[in-house]
C-alpha cells in the first residue's frame, strides 16, 4: 500500500499525526477513519488500506494524541486494560474537535478529488457522529457508536446522509441507548440505519476473536460502500 504518516493541524496550530492511505489510482474521495480505543493500530491501518483498495483517500487521526502519541495496542488483557485507561482519560469533545480538524487537512490534500466522510468504530463512532455536526463531512458512518445517546443535542446539525450500524446483542450499547437515536432520528431522512442480530459489539474487527463475526462485517462492508458510493 501507497502510506505514510502525516501531520494534522489543529484550529488552534497545534499538529498531531495520522496514517494516510492512497488509493492505487493515486487519488480519490476522502475518508477520516476513527479508531478504536486501541489506537490507529494493526487493524485499523488494515481497514485504511481496505477502504483506499477500494478507491477513497483515507487518513485515520491519531485521536489519543494529547495523552499519548501513536497508540497501537493488542487485544490482549494488557492492551485492552491500556486502552481502557487511555478512553477513561480522553476529553471526546477535543477528540472531536481534533477529528474536524482531520477533515481540514484530508480535504487540503491534492490526492482529493471530491467529497469526504467520516467513518468510526466504538469511540471513534461516536466521534465520526460528533465530528459530523462541527467538522461538516458529507457524509458520516458510525459502526456501534457508542455514547451518541448522549449527544443527541447536536443531532439537528448533522444535515448530510449519516448511516449507523447497531450489534443487537451488544455488550456495552444497550438497546435502550440505539432506541433513543432511532426516536431522534426518526423521520430524517438522512439517517439510515442497520441492525445485526446474534452479534456483538465490535462485530467489525478480526483481532477481537472472541467478537469478530465474518459474515456481518461482510454485510456492513458492503452497505457503508453503497452507501459511500452513492453520496461521495
Amino acid at each position: 500500500m501507497n502510506s505514510r504518516w502525516i501531520d494534522i493541524t489543529t484550529a488552534q496550530g497545534e499538529t498531531f499525526s495520522g496514517y494516510l492511505s492512497l488509493p492505487p489510482a493515486g487519488k480519490g474521495p476522502g475518508i477520516v477513519l476513527v479508531q478504536e480505543i486501541w489506537g490507529v493500530n494493526e487493524h485499523i491501518r488494515a481497514v485504511a488500506d481496505q477502504y483506499a483498495l477500494a478507491g477513497y483517500v483515507v487518513l485515520a487521526p491519531d485521536v489519543f494524541w494529547r495523552l499519548e502519541p501513536r497508540v497501537d495496542l493488542n487485544y490482549d488483557e494488557a492492551g485492552t486494560a491500556k486502552a481502557f485507561e487511555l478512553y477513561q482519560k480522553v476529553d471526546t469533545a477535543q477528540a472531536a474537535a481534533d477529528v474536524a480538524s482531520a477533515l481540514t487537512t484530508l480535504r487540503g490534500l491534492p490526492e482529493v478529488t471530491g467529497k469526504v466522510a467520516t467513518l468510526g468504530f466504538c469511540l471513534g463512532g461516536q466521534l465520526a457522529y460528533r465530528a459530523a455536526a462541527i467538522g461538516q463531512p458529507d457524509v458520516a458512518v458510525a459502526y456501534y457508536g457508542g455514547g451518541i445517546n448522549q449527544h443527541l443535542d447536536v443531532a439537528d446539525k448533522i444535515t448530510q446522509p449519516i448511516l449507523f450500524h447497531y450489534a443487537e446483542q451488544d455488550g456495552h450499547i444497550p438497546q435502550s441507548a440505539v432506541a433513543e437515536v432511532k426516536a431522534r432520528f426518526a423521520g430524517k431522512p438522512n439517517a439510515t440505519f442497520f441492525d445485526y442480530p446474534a452479534v456483538d459489539h465490535g462485530f467489525n474487527c478480526w483481532g477481537r476473536t472472541a467478537v469478530y463475526n465474518q459474515r456481518a462485517a461482510a454485510l456492513a462492508l458492503g452497505r457503508t460502500l453503497e452507501f459511500l458510493s452513492q453520496h461521495l
